[in-house]
C-alpha cells in the first residue's frame, strides 16, 4: 500500500506529461504558448505537482522552456536549429558507428539484435516513445563498442537537445507510411554491419538513418509553416 500511494504522484505526472506532449506535437499548443502550473492543472483536473514534474519533463526534452518572468513557454522547432543539430550528430555518429563495427564484440551484437526486436515490437504497437527508447539503447550499444565515452556522451547529449524532433520525426513517419519500414532497415542493417565488423555498411547506414530523418522532420516543418501562413492570411 505504501508503494502504490508513492507511485501515484509519478503515474499523473506521466499522463499530464503525454496530454501536454500530444497538444505541442500537433499544434494545439503553438510555440509561445504559456504552460501555466495552475491552469494546466485546472484543465486537466489534477494537483500542481504532477503538473510541474511534466512541464520539467518538457523542458528536459526540448519541448519546452524556461523565460524570465513567464515561466515554462512551448519551444518552437526551427529548419536552422534542426540542420545545424543533425549536421553535427552526423559526423559524430558516423564516426561511432565505424569505430563500434570495427571493435563490437559477439555478446554485444546479440543486445544489439535484441533491442532491433523489442524496437520492432514497439513499433508494431505504435509505442512510438518505446520505440525510440529502443532505437537509442540499440545505438548506445554499438557506439560504446568504440571505446570512446567522451565521443559517446556527446552524442547522448544532442539527443536529448533534439528529441522534441526525433519525436516529430518518428510521427511524421509512422502516419505517413503504412509498412513503417523506414523506422527500422536502418538499424538492422546496422546490427548486420555490426556483425559482420563492416566500417563501410556501418557507416552508410548511419549516414542514411540521419538523412531520411532530416528529410521527414523538415517536410513537417514546412507544412506547418505553410498552414500557419494560410490561416493568418484568411
Amino acid at each position: 500500500m505504501e508503494l502504490s500511494r508513492s507511485l501515484q504522484p509519478q503515474l499523473l505526472a506521466d499522463q499530464v506529461y503525454d496530454v501536454l506532449h500530444d497538444a505541442i506535437i500537433s499544434g494545439e499548443l503553438p510555440a509561445g504558448s504559456r504552460l501555466r502550473i495552475r491552469d494546466v492543472a485546472a484543465q486537466v483536473g489534477t494537483s500542481v505537482m504532477p503538473v510541474r514534474e511534466a512541464i520539467r519533463r518538457l523542458e528536459q526534452g526540448g519541448f519546452a522552456y524556461r523565460e524570465p518572468h513567464k515561466g515554462a513557454v512551448v519551444k518552437g522547432l526551427t529548419l536552422e536549429e534542426l540542420i545545424h543539430v543533425y549536421d553535427v550528430r552526423k559526423v559524430l555518429e558516423r564516426e561511432a558507428a565505424r569505430l563500434g563495427s570495427e571493435r563490437i564484440k559477439a555478446e554485444d551484437c546479440a543486445r544489439m539484435e535484441a533491442e532491433y526486436g523489442f524496437m520492432r515490437a514497439a513499433i508494431a504497437e505504435g509505442r512510438l516513445e518505446d520505440h525510440l527508447r529502443h532505437d537509442e539503447r540499440l545505438l548506445t550499444i554499438l557506439y560504446e563498442a568504440s571505446g570512446n565515452p567522451v565521443l559517446v556522451s556527446t552524442i547522448q547529449g544532442l539527443w536529448k537537445q533534439c528529441l522534441a524532433y526525433k519525436t516529430l520525426g518518428i510521427k511524421s513517419t509512422f502516419d505517413s507510411t503504412k509498412s513503417n519500414e523506414l523506422l527500422w532497415c536502418y538499424q538492422r542493417d546496422l546490427v548486420a554491419a555490426a556483425r559482420a565488423n563492416d566500417l563501410d555498411a556501418a557507416m552508410a547506414a548511419s549516414d542514411a538513418s540521419l538523412d531520411v530523418a532530416v528529410a521527414g522532420i523538415r517536410a513537417r516543418l514546412v507544412a506547418e509553416e505553410d498552414k500557419a501562413a494560410d490561416a493568418a492570411s484568411s
